[in-house]
């Protein structure tokens, strides 16, 4: 019986080869994509599994209100922490103090790696779980030590054992390998640490963290944590919640601590005045629905074109019914049908999948791999492709199988009049879904678009940011002399933070008529006296730094949201204390745009210290070959380093790695509605040229009587276009309610504009007639001879 269900099913498909390649390409098209969305939400609901203990691995949070908005962060101080692992420590299994994830230079010989790692106290390793591939987890207890991964090993000292072998570290210090764990992957948030150092080295190679240690306003530090067993996070992160507060700076300063699990940390990392929004979590939802709606537009591709054709094989049901074919029979021949059709679709979809995964993976910044060794993977597809048999063929098995036979032989079956209206109402919702998609590409374009061309407040083009190497400590003016000699270089400078970010915020400010209480927080960013000229800032009121004038080393440079901060009238000249210092305001400078491109400026005070700036600008002369100026540059720095390796990176790259998270998901939402409108104009072909084939004798008569081919085609195309148009009006309210709550996320944004809705109906309705065209005019032109010859 079986046998010969697929035998009919197959004669049935190769008798109409056009509707079910529609079918077939269609359905595929449809399972790939719902394949491919399925494989990356996987990978984002798996993130941080690789670690054992991810359920129970916390990071400390803190909140604090300043400048009348509270703000969440992870940057902690240690004195707060000792407090925490004393004296809560039954409520842990294990804590660790770490430094940020920094970049460090690593020796063998002539062989020099650039990488990144943590300090961190010793039960780092075995609270993330690491496998270890040489020595232990407790390799960090021996100050000098150091752990590195696998890779890192690999490019060190090849295929040599590494155990016990030493390291130059950053040029001055020797550092002895204890042990190699495999790389972390990259759905981890630790996948960029290459290698981890002993907290006890941080504390004597650097000062400062040593002096931090009963600094509790000093917020430079992270701490992970795994919570015990029968601990309960919750319970645990209210125990730890004011351990800072009688501490604090001011009582509107008002510190709280907080346990935020690694389960979180990927999906639920986003906060708003200190309290969590979501994250992650939301493209997630929104990718698994596209998934979804986009293999139902597939499904409904099937059974549009399965029910169209109904009259077609109505005489077909009715000589099976009469000669003793049972209901039940007839809904598994035609349910088999719909399997052959799914199982040839699965094939050519797991074709579509393995040839597209890697042009998946550049745009969706993923490193998935199809799971050819997963049951699970493979059990998944089994249960879905049966889902989309049934749900594709369930309709048409059921709704064929129900025909009265003996109406289908005497010639007096007719359809109905109201047999069209699930066609059309599936019809509605493919290009609801579609349009949907249309205007959701176009407002995420505009709104990264509108971020981009938002004035920044200083010159990007040709501006370089190098960190200096300890080579190049103190070499400032000779440095600086020899790159404007190079002729490749236009200006140079050093400050503390790039252009791109802010990596200090600092309170201890004071002025006259400063609201007493208050507790006024600022980006404070070091810099030397050409990094104005160097940056190309723009200056709005008194000067910049400059060295004729030696008091600047006691000046203050103070963009508009800070003055807007301070709210003093005619700033420059007076004075603001700094830890009680007095510094004089020399000059105010445009809002320059060094963090999120979506927010308002950070109000940011400049000062002149050569001591605490850290990172190197060079500006390259305009108008000269970048490569040429490159490799001049690169050949002062050896001349002062050759120790290190030369790397840089472009101002210009680093702001545009800011809309990178916004342009993949809008990438990645633009591809999909493209194969969305593609799936529902596959359909729409179909359903054309059914509605052209049973319309034949009618366009005959009509052509016949004087119609002219525009009107034929106007004729059969006017019934998709009021289609199209419905879909519209159902689309727009809904695409304007979620992209309206979308846009809110951002305090830089554009204005839904109406010319969205409509650009997207009228490429909607263009894409319907483009795709019903072909059909309409084909059957417009047939000679009207032969289509009423038969009468």
């Amino acid at each position: 019986m079986i046998k010969n269900y697929l035998t009919i099913a197959l004669r049935s498909l190769m008798k109409n080869k056009v509707y079910s390649f529609i079918n077939i390409f269609g359905l595929a098209v449809g399972i790939a994509v719902a394949m491919l969305i399925g494989l990356w939400v996987w990978d984002e609901l798996s993130f941080n599994k690789y670690h054992k203990n991810y359920d129970r691995v916390v990071q400390a949070w803190i909140r604090q209100t300043f400048n009348g908005h509270t703000g969440a962060g992870t940057a902690v101080s240690i004195p707060a922490v000792t407090e925490m692992a004393t004296k809560y420590g039954a409520e842990f299994k294990h804590t660790s103090l770490a430094s940020w994830n920094f970049g460090h230079l690593l020796a063998n010989g002539d062989k020099k790696i650039n990488k990144t790692g943590m300090y961190a106290q010793p039960s780092f390793p075995e609270m993330l779980s690491l496998k270890m591939i040489r020595g232990d987890r407790s390799a960090l207890k021996d100050p000098g030590s150091i752990v590195i991964c696998e890779s890192l090993a690999k490019s060190l000292f090849g295929d040599q054992d590494p155990l016990n072998k030493t390291l130059k570290l950053d040029i001055k210090k020797s550092v002895k390998v204890t042990g190699v764990y495999e790389d972390i992957p990259f759905n981890s948030a630790f996948n960029e640490l290459y290698m981890i150092l002993p907290w006890s080295d941080y504390l004597i190679a650097e000062g400062w963290v040593k002096d931090a240690q009963d600094q509790w306003g000093n917020h430079s530090f992270q701490f992970f944590a795994q919570v015990a067993d029968h601990a309960d996070i919750e319970k645990v992160s209210r125990k730890i919640r004011d351990v800072e507060l009688p501490h604090a700076f001011s009582k509107t300063d008002k510190p709280q601590y907080f346990l935020h699990p690694m389960s979180k940390w990927h999906l639920y990392s986003d906060f708003k005045e200190g309290v969590n929004v979501g994250g992650a979590i939301q493209f997630v939802w929104l990718f698994s629905i596209i998934g979804i709606f986009v293999l139902l537009l597939a499904c409904i591709n099937f059974m549009n074109l399965s029910t169209a054709r109904s009259e077609k094989r109505a005489k077909e049901v009715g000589i099976r019914k009469s000669i003793g074919s049972l209901k039940s029979q007839l809904v598994a021949q035609f349910l088999s049908e719909s399997f052959l059709v799914v199982s040839f679709a699965l094939l050519l979809a797991i074709l579509i999948v393995l040839v597209a995964l890697p042009s998946f993976n550049d745009l969706s910044g993923k490193q998935v791999k199809f799971p050819f060794f997963s049951y699970q993977f493979w059990l998944a597809l089994v249960v879905f492709s049966v889902f989309t048999g049934l749900v594709s063929g369930s309709y048409p098995a059921f709704y064929l199988s129900s025909f009265n036979p003996l109406a289908v032989l005497k010639g007096t079956f007719k359809v109905g009049k109201w047999s069209a209206v699930p066609r059309k109402v599936m019809v509605v919702m493919q290009f609801t879904v579609s349009i949907t998609l249309i205007i959701g590409t176009i407002i995420v374009f505009q709104q990264i678009q509108h971020a981009k061309n938002r004035p920044v407040g200083y010159d990007r083009q040709g501006l370089l940011q190098i960190n200096i190497s300890p080579n190049i400590y103190g070499k400032y003016y000779p440095l600086r002399d020899d790159l404007l000699k190079s002729g490749a270089v236009a200006e140079m400078s050093q400050s503390s933070s790039p252009t791109t970010g802010i990596y200090s915020n600092q309170i201890g400010f004071e002025w006259e008529g400063m609201e007493p209480g208050s507790v006024p927080l600022f980006g404070t960013i070091a810099v030397s006296h050409d990094f104005g000229k160097s940056i190309g800032w723009k200056i709005t009121d008194g000067r910049d730094f400059s060295r004729e004038f030696s008091t600047d080393t006691s000046a203050f440079i103070l963009n508009e949201s800070a003055v807007k901060l301070t709210g003093i009238k005619g700033i420059v000249g007076k004075t603001i204390r700094y830890n009680g210092k007095p510094m004089q305001v020399v000059g105010v400078i445009k809002d320059m745009v060094m963090q999120s491109p979506y927010e308002q400026a950070v109000p940011t005070i400049f000062m002149v210290n050569y001591g605490w700036a850290n990172l190197i600008n060079v500006k390259l002369v305009a108008g000269k070959p970048v490569e040429q100026s490159l490799k001049k540059v690169e050949a002062v720095f050896k001349k002062f380093d050759s120790d290190s390796p030369f790397e840089f990176k472009f101002a210009d790259d680093e702001y545009d790695a800011k809309f990178r998270s916004e342009e993949r998901i809008g990438k990645l939402a633009r591809v999909f509605a493209v194969l969305a409108v593609f799936i529902s104009c596959l359909g729409l072909f179909g359903l054309a040229a059914y509605t052209a084939e049973q319309r034949t004798k009618e366009i005959g008569i009509r052509k016949a009587l004087g119609a002219s081919v525009a009107q034929m085609w106007a004729m059969l195309s006017k019934e998709f276009v009021y289609l199209v148009l419905v879909s519209c009006a159902i689309a727009s309210p809904i695409a304007l309610y979620f992209l309206n709550d979308w846009l809110k996320k951002y305090e830089y944004h554009i204005q839904l504009s109406w010319f969205v809705f409509a650009v997207s109906a009228v490429l909607a309705i263009i894409i319907t007639l483009l795709t019903v065209s072909f059909q309409a005019i084909k059957a417009a032109l047939m000679n009207p001879v032969k289509s009423l010859r038969s009468e």
